[in-house]
């Protein structure tokens, strides 16, 4: 009986070694992208994630989940298997801005996830309306104070980075100027270069193909350097206003108590996707520069940027149930 057991128990061991020794990732890997398909969010995170997936040699299946501004798909992703199958696309809305915005996200940014990897940064860029008297950023702040109270910004609605991004304006430079909230920035865009408002602080693949094409006047752009595809525009602090730098930003995670060795492969996977020439030039060709990180440098990119925004949030009044 004894030897029967033994050797029961050895192809048991034979019939599960092949299994345990499989190694990470084996199958599709799906990523909750919280954003409908087609718009900027989806469109970044498939340039991205198909690279990925070819350096790890599976399948990226893209979820698509929209609602509540990236909740419903953040909250989703935050509850699957911690097993390394299921990842979140993150953004400084998702996880940083909704965290003061709403009342309830369902999910918290810190400790909900286990960080992997930041993709990219996304330029801002002040434009005005042909209308605006003003040619550079000295010239129209200028005009904000002489015409106090009358000028109207632009933002793609309550809460998003074009919204804040004008409130931080406001809080830096002490002018009076207006929030018009749209719903979406592509409105926004429509009626500033109409002049039913004056200027918009909006995402660079948003407001720069309209300044190419002469349509709007872009004034300054909000990241730290000049942006690589927009070398004539300066930037916030060349045009005389310090403390002013603005980016969005996405990311990816995974749910809390993924293994680090799973962890740090999909590190590894996004630092060499993202090292790939063509991709960085067509991430760059839709405004998106390419910022890879270590985990614990997304981490504390994190951390930083609930607290930033979230005084900005605080600031400009907003808030939705």
């Amino acid at each position: 009986m004894t030897r029967v057991l033994s050797v029961l128990a050895a192809m048991m061991l034979a019939l599960v070694a092949p299994v345990a020794a499989q190694p990470y990732p084996d199958k599709p890997i799906r990523v909750i992208v919280p954003f409908p398909a087609g718009g900027g969010g989806d469109t970044l995170a498939r340039l991205v994630m198909n690279k990925v997936g070819e350096v790890l040699g599976v399948t990226i299946v893209i979820d698509n989940r929209a609602g509540a501004g990236g909740n419903i798909g953040t909250e989703a992703a935050a509850r699957a298997e911690p097993d390394g199958y299921t990842l979140a696309y993150g953004t400084n809305g998702t996880h940083a801005i909704n965290h003061t915005l709403y009342k309830r996200t369902g999910f918290d940014p810190l400790s909900d996830f286990a960080p992997i990897s930041r993709l990219t940064q996304i330029a801002l860029i002040l434009v005005v309306s042909p209308g605006v008297p003003a040619a550079s950023v000295s010239e129209l702040l200028a005009y904000l104070k002489a015409n106090a109270g009358k000028v109207n910004f632009a933002s793609a609605g309550n809460g998003t980075s074009s919204h804040l991004a004008g409130e931080l304006f406001k809080s830096v430079t002490g002018v009076n100027i207006v929030h018009v909230p749209y719903r979406g920035g592509a409105l926004a865009m429509t009626d500033l270069i109409g002049g039913q408002v004056q200027m918009m602080i909006e995402v660079m693949p948003n407001a720069y193909p309209q300044v190419e094409g002469g349509k709007l006047r872009g004034l300054a752009v909000t990241t730290a350097k000049r942006w690589p595809t927009a070398p004539t525009v300066p930037t916030f602090a060349e045009a005389g206003v310090a403390g002013f730098e603005v980016t969005a930003w996405d990311a990816l995670f995974a749910p809390r108590s993924t293994p680090k060795p799973v962890i740090d492969k999909l590190n590894a996977a996004v630092r060499k996707a993202l090292d790939d020439a063509p991709l960085r030039a067509a991430l760059l060709a839709r405004g998106a520069e390419p910022v890879s990180s270590s985990p614990e440098e997304l981490s504390r990119h994190v951390a930083n940027e609930v607290e930033r925004w979230g005084k900005v949030v605080r600031a400009s009044g907003a808030t939705i149930d």
